[in-house]
């Protein structure tokens, strides 16, 4: 396996970003893997500041990867704004580099996924389905970061 360069090695924190809750995931470019890790209730539509620099204290990430939601035609939907809003508060706040992975579809793959599990309730799919999203938007980043290695 071709080795990352250093600007993107080490750990990463993924975001599904939403208004009322994001949810989160880590991810190593050593393995490169990603795991869902929480689902984060927003604060009157706005991120909870606290959880996130929590999170970022405790993990200590390389850097940051948010997943971008489009319309199927790359125009902006009504929450890419938001999203891109809290790209630019992420890296303000943590002076972190933030890289934006395109979410096409993730939440809609992650509900699948738990809906095809007969044993996941619906208040257990509300709390994990963000992480779920949040993993698969961080494993197709790290993806594309050995793909462009080759």
């Amino acid at each position: 396996m071709a080795s990352l360069s250093k600007q993107v090695e080490g750990t990463f924190l993924g975001f599904d970003f939403g208004y009322k809750k994001i949810g989160v995931a880590v991810g190593e470019t050593l393995t490169v893997t990603a795991s869902p890790l929480q689902t984060i209730r927003s604060i009157n539509q706005s991120p909870n500041w606290q959880i996130i620099s929590k999170l970022i204290k405790e993990w200590r990430p390389s850097g940051l990867v948010v997943g971008v939601s489009r319309q199927a035609d790359g125009s902006d939907n009504p929450v890419t704004p938001r999203i891109i809003k809290f790209c630019n508060q992420l890296e303000g706040r943590y002076q972190l580099p933030v890289y934006k992975q395109d979410e096409t579809l993730s939440t809609f793959e992650a509900k699948q996924m738990l809906f095809d599990d007969v044993s996941v309730n619906a208040t257990k799919l509300w709390e994990v389905q963000d992480q779920l999203a949040a993993q698969l938007i961080l494993q197709s980043w790290l993806n594309d970061q050995i793909k462009g290695q080759y």
